[in-house]
């Protein structure tokens, strides 16, 4: 009995000591990434082959904030004619302000748009005008879209009407109208920008996941049909990044606590990637001409054990979802992140606010 007793107190002490170090790595990486989120990002070093990307025209859309303003910024670096575009005019202006603060980029060589792309006649002037402008479109990066988070008993037909629009048909949109200068030009890239949630359902995440499968299929079909046309299609498949996202995703359900992991989640240090890293990694890809990248290893390992393991995974997703919220009252209004933040978790607010300064969320 004593040597039980012995054995479970030198278990507990282990095991309070393994929680105190990952909470102190964790406050440490945490210290470190909001130091870095503060502080203006240095100038990308030139990557190779970085050249082929000097005046080249760059759409880039849902550029006002968040990973779209994050790739602006790379390939602004790396000498390329900017095309951003967005719904909210003044978000458009502030970011079109922090490329040129930010990088060498100058004034006539980048173009600001507002218009919403789930209007086919807003995307058609968009492209019109762009081309008009720069002469012709070389890259296009299908990058708008929205979040939404919550129980599917909070969901609605017209939530995920609303985010198919957003995050599915926007890019088709977007590239379909581009499409007929690409193919007379046998030559062009579309970069469209879905997610891990494209490839493994996430719980809570319904509406998103099933757009974000929409948006894989279509980039990999796409690219089978165009790569004998001279035409690059990359499908990016990122898993958590630091964006400052969180404050703009719309929540369900129980909102605030939805809006509490999943904050936690996407500002965590180790787990998620940074805005930069991942706008590095993507034009990176860009240029080296790439079918299909994942970012964060995370994102790397569950998406292929998704492949081989789909029952495993289909069984660690469903116990996943017994930790998250229970649904809310019934008639519960979707609301905005930074309109629930009351029990976002400490020091990873601190950090998810910064990046979100960083990344123009906040207005």
């Amino acid at each position: 009995m004593k040597v039980k007793h012995a054995a479970w107190i030198v278990t507990s002490t282990l095991a309070g000591a393994a929680v105190l170090t990952a909470a102190a790595v964790a406050a440490a990486l945490m210290q470190r990434e909001r130091r870095r989120a503060s502080k203006p990002l240095p100038e990308s070093k030139q990557l190779p082959n970085a050249a082929q990307l000097r005046d080249k025209v760059v759409l880039i859309t849902g550029s006002s904030r968040g990973l779209g303003l994050a790739l602006a910024e790379e390939f602004g670096h790396h000498g390329a004619k900017l095309v951003l575009t967005a719904r909210d005019s003044d978000e458009l202006e502030r970011a079109r302000l922090l490329v040129l603060e930010r990088t060498s980029v100058e004034p006539n060589r980048i173009m600001t748009m507002p218009a919403d792309l789930r209007r086919p006649e807003e995307v058609q002037s968009l492209v019109q005008r762009a081309t008009e402008h720069f002469g012709g479109i070389d890259i296009l990066v299908n990058n708008a879209g929205v979040i939404a988070v919550g129980p599917i008993e909070s969901q609605t037909i017209e939530n995920f009407r609303n985010v198919m629009d957003m995050n599915f048909f926007s890019g088709v949109q977007c590239s379909m109208m581009v499409l007929p200068q690409m193919l007379s030009r046998r030559d062009g890239v579309i970069v469209n920008i879905s997610s891990v949630g494209g490839k493994v359902a996430v719980p809570h995440l319904l509406p998103y996941t099933a757009s974000k499968f929409a948006v894989t299929g279509f980039s990999q079909g796409l690219h089978a049909e165009l790569r004998a046309k001279g035409i690059h299609v990359l499908t990016v498949c990122p898993g958590l990044m630091r964006t400052g996202s969180h404050l703009n995703a719309l929540f369900s359900g129980d909102a605030p606590r939805e809006y509490r992991w999943f904050s936690l989640l996407a500002n965590l240090p180790g787990v998620s990637s940074s805005a930069q890293d991942a706008a590095r990694t993507i034009v990176s890809a860009v240029i080296s001409k790439s079918t299909e990248i994942s970012i964060t290893p995370q994102a790397t390992v569950v998406s292929r054990v998704s492949q081989v393991l789909p029952e495993l995974t289909a069984c660690l997703s469903s116990a996943t979802n017994r930790f998250l919220p229970n649904p809310g009252p019934d008639g519960s209004p979707v609301r905005r992140g930074g309109e629930v933040r009351e029990l976002e978790l400490m020091p990873a607010a601190t950090v998810g606010w910064s990046v979100a300064q960083h990344y123009n969320q906040i207005g």
